[in-house]
């Protein structure tokens, strides 16, 4: 987190060139505290450390929410400033970053207490930028969002972090309320170090004021980039298993990404983004595999036979089995050679060959109101007669020809 917790003075500039000039192998024995100083005022005059990229801010959908995303550079909170004045009606401030300079950190804590707006982590907010997350009105997180504390320091010429006085920073916290006990250990975490307590503990101490669960507040994932291409980064982290996309059907993967992308603007939930995906990624996976041959649907067979096994609830195992989620079967097989490997393999050689127009039946696939040793038995039996149409039946239903036509763009 290089930067995070960063002081701005320049006091000792003009004792760091005297030093200089009097050559460093003949003091540092007499001069040792200087030598701090020494180190920052070189670091100042020669940018040994320069900034990162400016903070992304943005605002969201309604004009209700604004989006902080990076470091908190020189200038960041005058741009927040200039988007809240354009914007009166913002109720709440999104903030993603490992921190910066206390004195940005500091200054955006200023205006948010003004504006009387609510702060929100939706997933982490180091150092620096603590101060700022708690001025909020409310101080919001979700249950894995990380907020860290260290003590603040000041760079020196060679990496090194220079501790410094905590009073200023004590003082903030202190006056947002802060338990004093939680504001100690957090200043006495060295600065090389970073301690992120537990929601249990943030509450206590007054840091933060509720949890609030994905569905509750407008996604935050794209806040770093809600570009086509950052969209699309975000849907492979989500689900892995669309990367076997990329090569042979990169429309396909396109359109889930810009559809995720249209979900974040228009504010919706974490949660609602997250069930797009994955509800996108099921259509592409069953598509896919809509047109493989036998050999590879006798091996995806097997693996939603063994994920149903494995599943461990009624509910899964149908919603494998029913449903057809294929996405939940490949979870289901856990391990490095578990469930997705094995998947990702077959779904490389389905995509790798021309999908042919898969055959229909008339037989009615299994439906949900099956129970699991139901559909258990019914798919092994499948398995073991070698009979391909009605384990693609058995797998896809019979509507496995008009999904593989509107689920998989550019083909046949």
């Amino acid at each position: 987190m290089a930067g995070a917790g960063v002081r701005r003075g320049r006091a000792w500039a003009g004792a760091g060139i005297v030093l200089v000039g009097l050559g460093l192998a003949g003091v540092v024995g007499t001069l040792t505290p200087a030598f701090g100083a020494l180190s920052r005022n070189l670091e100042a005059v020669l940018d040994t450390t320069p900034d990162g990229p400016p903070a992304r801010i943005t605002l969201g959908p309604g004009g209700r929410d604004v989006r902080l995303w990076g470091d908190l550079n020189d200038g960041t909170a005058a741009r927040l400033r200039v988007v809240l004045d354009a914007h009166p009606g913002v109720t709440r401030l999104h903030l993603t970053s490992d921190g910066g300079l206390v004195d940005e950190g500091a200054a955006i804590g200023e205006q948010v207490a003004t504006r009387g707006i609510a702060t929100y982590v939706p997933d982490y907010c180091v150092s620096a930028c603590t101060l700022a997350f708690i001025r909020g009105r409310e101080r919001l997180i979700v249950a894995d969002s990380r907020l860290g504390f260290h003590a603040p320091y000041e760079p020196g010429m060679f990496g090194q972090m220079i501790p410094v006085d905590a009073s200023d920073e004590r003082g903030r916290y202190l006056a947002a309320g802060l338990d004093p006990a939680f504001v100690e250990q957090a200043l006495a975490t060295p600065s090389r170090d970073i301690w992120i307590p537990d929601p249990a503990r943030l509450r206590a101490a007054g840091v933060i004021t509720r949890v609030v669960g994905p569905d509750d507040l407008p996604d935050s994932t794209l806040d770093d980039d809600d570009s086509l291409a950052g969209a699309r980064a975000a849907v492979l982290r989500a689900v892995d298993l669309l990367a076997a996309f990329t090569a042979h059907r990169p429309a396909l993967l396109d359109g889930i990404a810009a559809r995720y992308r249209a979900s974040y603007r228009q504010g919706r939930s974490e949660s609602d983004g997250l069930a797009l995906i994955r509800a996108e990624a099921m259509d592409a996976l069953r598509a896919a595999f809509a047109g493989a041959d036998d050999a590879t649907l006798a091996a995806l067979g097997r693996l939603v036979l063994d994920a149903m096994t494995a599943s461990g609830s009624e509910e899964t195992c149908r919603a494998i089995g029913g449903d057809g989620d294929l996405l939940s079967a490949a979870e289901a097989l856990p391990g490095r050679q578990g469930g997705v490997a094995r998947m990702r393999a077959l779904l490389d050689r389905a995509l790798a060959r021309r999908p042919p127009i898969a055959p229909t039946g008339t037989a009615a696939p299994p439906g949900p109101t099956l129970g699991c040793t139901d559909l258990r038995r019914r798919l092994a039996a499948i398995l073991t007669r070698g009979d391909a149409l009605r384990l693609r039946e058995a797998l896809f239903g019979r509507g496995a020809r008009r999904l593989e036509a509107s689920a998989l763009p550019g083909e046949p």
